[in-house]
């Protein structure tokens, strides 16, 4: 398809993507969006920047104009998982964005915040509930959310929930859902626990698979500089000093070296903040916030609270760890180049990370050019046999600190159409 009008998308859904500058729709769209219009299961692969979340929004919302009915009390007519408080909030915006101009109500269910708003939000119900799982169970088992109401179920970035421990959540929130239903699973990779997820809730998808992580990580600069450990903020700094650097994100496996990261930045003239599960959700939106608006240049993050940074501007992603997962490297560099722009990917490697590096070229496919032409190169790291560490529960990469990450509240929101849906960064003409 070329356009979203050939689509058969209704007008009030029309004219909010043109006022948000969408022109036409991406691959995930255009293949996913009739079959979600004929009410069929989908699996859909396609990676963070392809523009899954309007690949289902808009049917839903397609679905709601075209079947009006009352929001069902403490339910919700479609259910949207997700692993993270970001991504959440991120996916509840694009809704309200989307939906401007129609009658339509949502609410975002993570934690890190009361519960307080999202009870009297669910006592009369919404079209759209965003939710991240923990909190979700929570309400669920207080008795302010009825999980028999909805007609459409979206898990989305499914491979970095069940990383992050929430497949027993996930199970248990499925029990309680209604047989008759359509469901939708979005997911990045595919290992064997997706596949056998997918097999066990969806019933004849059609599947959709757009963007090999190959070719995604063929269209970033990459680069990789090795560098004793006691040196990587020196290195960091000198690469982030640069004009062309407008906006960048870093990467750390722990939330303490984040904090550490962004302090050592802000020490010397650059703008930064850490985001992860130990800060406050008021930090996090802060964080973001001024991301976004350009107040703050650098954001230092751990994996799971990357999740949802959604910001077509991001001129270079900075790893100043490598990831222990080479899956989580493609997820990391796909921060940047993003809505047809150019970006860097550019590695620090120290000795004690040399192998998980290349455990990453083995998985993309290709070597990562070196930069040797810097003060700070060391031929003991570029050299180095030495085995990778052990990540324990607290680090970063953990399943403990992962599931402080996702958080269990949120607002709700209701408009009647016609007014102006929250703003928020990047997904422009290609979410």
């Amino acid at each position: 398809m070329s356009s979203f009008t050939a689509l058969g998308l209704a007008e009030p859904i029309l004219k909010a993507l043109n006022d948000e500058g969408y022109e036409n729709p991406t691959p995930i769209q255009a293949g996913a969006i009739p079959h979600l219009l004929q009410g069929r299961d989908l699996l859909g692969l396609a990676q963070t920047g392809t523009g899954k979340t309007a690949a289902f929004a808009l049917p839903i919302l397609q679905h709601i104009l075209e079947n009006p009915r009352r929001t069902p009390t403490r339910g919700m007519r479609a259910l949207i998982l997700a692993p993270t408080r970001e991504l959440a909030a991120q996916i509840g915006a694009n809704f309200a964005a989307y939906a401007r101009h129609m009658k339509f109500s949502y609410a975002v269910v993570f934690g890190g915040v009361g519960q307080g708003r999202q009870v009297d939000a669910m006592k009369r119900g919404v079209d759209v509930l965003v939710a991240a799982p923990g909190r979700l169970l929570d309400l669920v088992g207080q008795g302010h959310i009825d999980l028999s109401t909805p007609e459409i179920v979206v898990l989305d970035e499914a491979d970095r929930m069940l990383d992050m421990g929430f497949v027993h959540d996930i199970r248990r929130i499925v029990a309680k859902l209604p047989s008759k239903r359509q469901t939708l699973l979005f997911s990045a990779t595919m290992p064997s626990s997706i596949r056998d997820l997918a097999h066990s809730l969806l019933n004849n998808p059609a599947i959709e698979q757009v963007t090999p992580e190959s070719s995604t990580v063929d269209r970033i600069r990459q680069a990789v500089l090795f560098v004793d450990s006691a040196k990587k903020k020196d290195a960091l700094l000198m690469l982030v000093d640069n004009e062309r650097v407008v906006r960048a994100v870093v990467f750390t496996l722990m939330k303490h070296e984040a904090n550490k990261v962004a302090e050592y930045l802000n020490r010397h003239g650059i703008t930064a903040a850490a985001i992860h599960g130990n800060k406050s959700q008021g930090a996090r939106e802060r964080a973001m916030s001024g991301f976004r608006d350009g107040s703050i240049r650098v954001l230092v993050a751990t994996d799971i609270a990357a999740r949802g940074i959604d910001v077509d501007d991001v001129s270079h992603v900075f790893n100043y760890d490598l990831p222990n997962v080479p899956e989580a490297y493609v997820h990391r560099i796909g921060r940047t180049a993003r809505a047809g722009r150019e970006g860097w990917a550019i590695s620090l490697c120290d000795a004690e990370q040399r192998a998980w590096l290349r455990d990453i070229e083995k998985r993309i496919d290709k070597d990562i050019s070196v930069i040797t032409d810097h003060p700070y190169h060391s031929n003991d790291a570029q050299n180095s046999t030495q085995r990778p560490p052990v990540l324990g529960g607290g680090r970063g990469g953990g399943r403990s600190s992962r599931r402080s990450s996702s958080g269990r509240s949120g607002g709700a929101r209701r408009h009647n159409g016609g007014g102006s849906a929250p703003r928020r960064g990047g997904m422009r003409r290609s979410s």
